[in-house]
């Protein structure tokens, strides 16, 4: 049952990085309301050129190995920081509306993470 619960989580929050991820190259959810404080971060960093891309990129693949059950307990490792990193934007710099879901996707990762942490075992053998 448990696995089950893990595995749906997974799909879901797969389903969203890949919206999102392709969200970052073609643009076709418009961008939300920003506090003053979220909108200078994002726009300074917009001024790096590739820091988006790249955030975008590896949503994507992420998304495609949790939706495809591939090296799920790889790409949850890759995904995490960029993942907890918005959920600390949003929260540090008051952007509230923005929290949600970057909380929920922080908490869902944390999760399959959970669910595969087998996978890190021998990371922890010392």
């Amino acid at each position: 049952m448990k696995d089950k619960i893990i595995l749906g989580i997974q799909i879901v929050v797969g389903l969203m990085l890949v919206v999102f991820g392709a969200n970052g190259f073609l643009q076709f959810m418009p961008m939300p309301e920003h506090s003053k404080e979220m909108g200078d971060w994002l726009q300074a960093v917009y001024m790096t050129v590739y820091i988006f891309p790249l955030i975008a990129f590896i949503e994507i693949v992420a998304g495609l190995a949790f939706l495809s059950n591939k090296l799920v307990a790889l790409m949850a490792i890759i995904v995490m920081p960029v993942v907890l990193n918005a959920t600390l934007a949003h929260i540090f710099l008051n952007d509230i509306g923005g929290v949600g879901m970057a909380l929920f996707l922080t908490i869902s990762i944390a999760l399959i993470m959970i669910g595969k942490k087998e996978a890190y075992r021998a990371i922890f053998k010392a």
